[in-house]
This record gives structure tokens, sequence and C-alpha cells, in this order.
């Protein structure tokens, strides 16, 4: 349920207010407009009076949300979410350029990545310390040791860090990783969800292989339920009939998540196409389609890479995109 008040509301009618819907056992989320403040209500609302709640002078209009989503609905929070990472804002006009390994293999590796996508531009440098993989016979990530070699590329470049967990009993292991990251196989694994919740950091959210964009956001609001409103949504293709890519690009699904949520929507080209050819033109498309930022892996010799080589562009390639991106960008501002 929402609640618009009306903007010649004084603090303390909207305090009293808000006590008393607190005191019916309503958790209470307030976004404050230009023109009205919105209270969304979360809990059993069927215990409020919508025509009593409606009578009130302060109020403008009440409307019960069918949407199993609550908090990130974006009738709940109309205006854009902004999620600072480390001080590198995401959402809200703000576009972001992450990339990196989708490995981190070794020091030399990650410090050279590190550095050139820092000189052409990048925001954030992502790189996998768990990795899960599709045969147990692949290389599975550097682990703990790899969220090191994260830090020190952190210490040298001062770029922040964005990594994937895969286990609940890791986050600990994530305390210098300034956005943690749940991969598409965990999108729904609620327990790791509900305990990124509990947490502050900022949490980037990949949409599953075969999911829906309202599970995304279902997904998302196990985070936001916990308290953890730093959520950055992600699309990284989808899996279809169609064999010539690894995935499916969903860019529909950045237009459309617009409306239906107000939480920042990121574009991974890489992941979405598995050819290191189409990450460009794909990253384009998704800057013009209204997202929030791209996620691009980089690999400095991506014929060796440990995983995922085919989808990797160079840091020579990267330097062109990142420079084509920033004219689409500057463009559409």
């Amino acid at each position: 349920m929402i609640a618009v008040i009306k903007k010649n509301t004084s603090k303390e009618q909207l305090d009293s207010l808000c006590e008393w819907l607190k005191g019916q056992g309503i958790t209470i989320h307030i976004s404050e407009g230009e023109f009205y403040t919105i209270l969304g209500l979360v809990g059993d609302t069927s215990k409020i009076d919508m025509e009593m709640l409606g009578s009130l002078s302060m109020v403008e209009s009440v409307k019960r949300i069918t949407e199993p989503y609550k908090g990130v609905n974006r009738q709940f929070h109309p205006s854009d979410t902004v999620v600072d990472v480390s001080g590198v804002k995401i959402g809200g006009g703000n576009f972001a350029l992450i990339a990196g390994p989708c490995s981190v293999e070794s020091s030399e590796q990650i410090m050279e990545i590190a550095r050139s996508i820092k000189a052409s531009g990048a925001d954030l440098l992502r790189g996998g310390a768990f990795k899960p993989r599709t045969s147990p016979y692949d290389f599975q990530g550097l682990k703990a040791e790899g969220i090191e070699l994260l830090s020190q590329a952190k210490a040298d470049t001062g770029l922040p860090i964005v990594s994937e967990i895969m286990n609940v009993n890791h986050i600990e292991l994530f305390d210098c990783v300034d956005m943690i990251q749940v991969g598409a196989r965990n999108m729904q694994n609620f327990d790791l969800l509900k305990e990124l919740g509990k947490q502050k950091k900022p949490v980037l959210l990949k949409r599953g292989l075969a999911n829906t964009l309202k599970e995304l956001l279902m997904s998302a609001e196990y985070i936001m339920s916990e308290g953890n409103s730093n959520i950055v949504l992600c699309e990284r293709g989808i899996r279809t009939f169609e064999t010539a890519t690894r995935n499916t690009l969903d860019l529909a699904a950045v237009p459309m998540l617009k409306r239906m949520t107000h939480l920042p929507i990121i574009v991974d080209p890489s992941h979405a196409t598995g050819l290191s050819y189409l990450v460009e033109p794909m990253a384009m498309a998704a800057a013009a389609s209204g997202a929030d930022g791209v996620m691009i892996e980089v690999h400095n010799n991506p014929a060796k890479a440990l995983s995922d080589g085919a989808q990797s562009v160079t840091p020579d390639a990267f330097d062109i995109i990142a420079k084509k991106l920033k004219r689409i960008v500057d463009v559409l501002r």
C-alpha cells in the first residue's frame, strides 16, 4: 500500500501519522519528491482502513500495490535510486563502467589489467576470486588469495572492486570488496540474499539464466526486506533456443525495468554474447537503451585466459569501447 502525502504537510503531522502506522505493525519507506511525499507501507496492511487513511487532510490518495515486490517497486519510490560504491555513483544519470578479468589469475595479470582499464576511464574493477563453473574440472578461482590480489590492485589504482560471492560462509572474506556480486546461478539463493540484506554493502544482482524480470525483482526484494537498499540489477542475457551466442541479450529488459523499479540497471554484454567481437556493439546498444552502466570482461591475453577467454576483450579494445561509450552517454545526457 502507498499513501501520497500533500506537500504542505508539516513534519509534526507526518511524524504523528508514521508513529500511528508503526503502531499497527507496519514498516514505512518514505520517498520525498518535489511535490509529494510517498509513504510505502509494508506488512499486514489489511488492518489499515484505506477510507479512513484517505480521509485525512494531509493525504492526497491511498492505493494498494498489487505486485508482490514492494520495496523495489517504482510506485513506492518514484525517483531513481543512486547507489554509491565507495564514491562511484550508479543510477540517476550516473553511468558506471565496470571492467576486469573473468578470473583473477596472478598478481601480474590483475595489476596490468587494473592499470590499463583505469587509464581508459573504468570506474570499478571486477574480478572473480570464487568461480562457479559448469564443469567441476574447470578453473574454480584463487578464492581468498584472489580477494587479496584484488585488494592489492585496489590499493595500487584506487579502483573500487566488484567480486562474486558463492557461499554465505564467505561473507567475512569480502570485507575489502566494495560491491558484492550475486551471479546468475545464485539469483534465487534466498539464504545468501537475506544475509547480504543484513549488510549495508552494495550488491550487484545478476538476472538468472532463465528467470523473468518479476523473479529478478523478487530476489532484490529479499535483499531490501532485510534493510539493504544498495542494489544494482544486471541484465546478463538469458537462455533461449538460439545457439549462435552464449545467451540472448534481452535489452528490452532495461527500459522495462526502469518502469517497474527505481533500482539502477546495468548490462553485461560479455556474458550475454560470449563473443568478444559482439561486446562493443552490445555495450553501445546497452548505453543507448538507458542502462546505468556496463560490465565488460577484459584480459591482457584472452587466448590464454583460464576462464571465458572467448568473451574477453583486450585492454586496447576496451580503450576504444570506453571512448565510444563516453560519446554515447554524453549525447544522451
